[in-house]
């Protein structure tokens, strides 16, 4: 298969409003996102039976939590941890909802900075999902996604990140103080531009490219 070219943030956003409007929902493609990234985890740790997910606010969280759907489906334990309070975008509320008690869930803001909940959930766990930013994230991670990606990686267990590694620019590839550091970086649809630029394996591990739909709706040489 011939290797789509990289895009930028803004560019992503372009040809998944051009999907949404040929057929393919915006939901649709958080769905077959997280999917692809369940599947992607279940092929590089298929032993890993305790998932902590650490969880934004917008539509990266969205794609955690189907992962986190799927995970607990197959029988994982599952824990989301939500580091920014509960989701905003409609999606990304639509997918948590659709957690099941068995998932359990806890607010960043409720752990203590060492030991606790903190230590109990990330210390047991096999894998750990970093889905807390996405295309969207520039500048400096905010307290929060701090604290979030020094418990990631302080952790000592394997990583995956949704996208983009949380603190990484998709444009630029710039590196944030504190960046999430994974082992695994599953890419929706195409590269960014951050995944081409120099150094960027060493944040985000292997990088593997996964369908989320848009080629079924969209030829990527065709511009509106």
């Amino acid at each position: 298969m011939k290797r789509k070219k990289a895009v930028s943030a803004a560019e992503m956003k372009e040809i998944e409003r051009i999907a949404d409007s040929r057929g393919i929902s915006y939901r649709q493609m958080m769905e077959n996102a997280g999917t692809a990234a369940f599947e992607q985890m279940r092929i590089k740790w298929p032993e890993a039976q305790k998932i902590v997910i650490f969880a934004g606010k917008g539509n990266n969280g969205g794609d955690g939590f189907v992962a986190a759907r799927l995970y607990e489906k197959a029988g994982a334990q599952v824990t989301v941890i939500l580091c920014e309070g509960m989701p905003v975008t409609e999606d990304a509320s639509y997918n948590f909802d659709r957690l099941t008690d068995a998932v359990k869930k806890y607010s960043l803001d409720g752990m203590g900075e060492t030991g606790g909940i903190a230590e109990k959930e990330i210390g047991k766990a096999d894998l750990i999902v970093d889905a807390l930013y996405g295309t969207g994230f520039h500048g400096t991670l905010r307290e929060s996604g701090r604290r979030a990606a020094a418990m990631i990686n302080g952790s000592g267990v394997p990583v995956c990140a949704l996208d983009l590694p949380s603190g990484m620019n998709a444009d630029t590839g710039e590196i944030a103080e504190g960046a999430v550091r994974a082992d695994l970086t599953v890419v929706f649809h195409c590269r960014k531009l951050g995944h081409e630029a120099a150094g960027a394996e060493k944040q985000c591990g292997e990088i593997v490219v996964v369908s989320i739909g848009i080629d079924e709706v969209l030829d990527d040489n065709r511009k509106e």
